[in-house]
């Protein structure tokens, strides 16, 4: 549905994105991270027609967005990071206007429009002005707009900024639903957000594409070491570190420090642990193979792959992914 060869953009002298190259196909869901200043915004404006490339090709549904940029606007439904209001409009007078701006028929609009209204869960703010909703009712305000005129793609820019953890969750929650119907490129700071709707994370760093993959073969490929999560019921912390540590392929051993007291509690007083070893070692055998021969009572041996926050910070502290 989106394809992009070799696009670049520059505001006079300065590249905000430089050569880049993706496709986004027909039913997919696309995380799209990167910094600040790393390019997303700019990607996504050039891939709705908001400002056109300095070189190379983009595409929606067939369409070039700088020849037929009115074709390609119909089939994309857009929220950037502000969404452009109408504080003195209510809800319903606003969706109905963008309609129509749209080109929707005042048929088309007037059935589509309750289903939207249902759909993003604003039935009791039909008639509120848009001004005096809080910031996550105008941001599903926004999406309303995104969806209204039925478009097979879906671009957004940071969905969930600003709004209270509860709404984060309901928004999450909706734009997830809507991923099963549409195709969907989402810009995110907030990486577990991208992780539970996204199948595939694109991570672009000083305006190139560093990483396309999904998230658990990113881990793959970039985990320097295998990290253990374990749990003993012998308390002798010292004893069992230094016995790790003293295994030849163990690079650190170290107290789980991010197990609460009550989740200490409920497993059955067991220690928890944190270990890492070399890759592709057999770390999780031996390493319970020596606690079994030491006694230590094991309750819980689990590798942990890296996440996706690890994942992000590999990507861009380091110039591009290695060979």
């Amino acid at each position: 549905m989106i394809k992009i060869e070799h696009m670049s953009k520059n505001y006079g002298p300065y590249p905000a994105v430089i050569d880049i190259s993706f496709e986004v196909l027909k039913g997919e869901i696309i995380g799209f991270l990167g910094p600040n200043g790393a390019g997303k915004t700019t990607t996504m404006r050039v891939v709705t027609g908001f400002t056109p490339p300095s070189d190379g090709d983009v595409t929606v549904g067939g369409y070039n967005v700088v020849s037929h940029s009115l074709e390609v606007r119909k089939h994309i439904g857009y929220l950037p990071e502000t969404v452009p209001l109408y504080l003195d409009m209510t809800v319903t007078d606003y969706l109905r206007y963008m309609g129509e701006i749209r080109g929707m028929s005042s048929k088309w609009v007037k059935e589509r429009l309750p289903k939207i209204i249902e759909m993003v869960r604003l039935g009791d703010y039909r008639n509120t002005l848009v001004g005096r909703l809080s910031k996550g009712y105008r941001q599903r305000t926004g999406i309303a707009q995104a969806i209204l005129h039925d478009p097979e793609v879906l671009i957004m820019d940071e969905p969930t900024i600003g709004i209270d953890p509860i709404q984060v969750v309901e928004t999450r929650e909706l734009i997830s639903d809507l991923g099963q119907e549409h195709t969907m490129l989402l810009s995110s700071h907030i990486l577990p957000e991208v992780s539970a709707i996204c199948k595939r994370v694109l991570v672009i760093n000083d305006g190139r594409i560093v990483a396309d993959d999904k998230p658990e073969s990113l881990s793959d490929k970039l985990q320097t070491f295998e990290r253990i999560e374990l749990s003993i019921t012998n308390d002798d912390n010292n004893n069992f570190i230094s016995k790790m540590r003293n295994i030849p392929i163990v690079i650190d051993a170290r107290s789980d420090q991010r197990a609460s007291k009550i989740q200490r509690s409920q497993r059955e007083n067991s220690v928890p642990y944190i270990v890492d070893a070399k890759p592709n070692s057999k770390a999780s055998e031996i390493i319970s193979k020596t606690i079994i021969e030491n006694s230590w009572g094991l309750t819980n041996l689990t590798p942990l792959p890296m996440t996706l926050e690890e994942i992000f910070l590999e990507l861009t502290t380091e110039e591009e992914l290695g060979d």
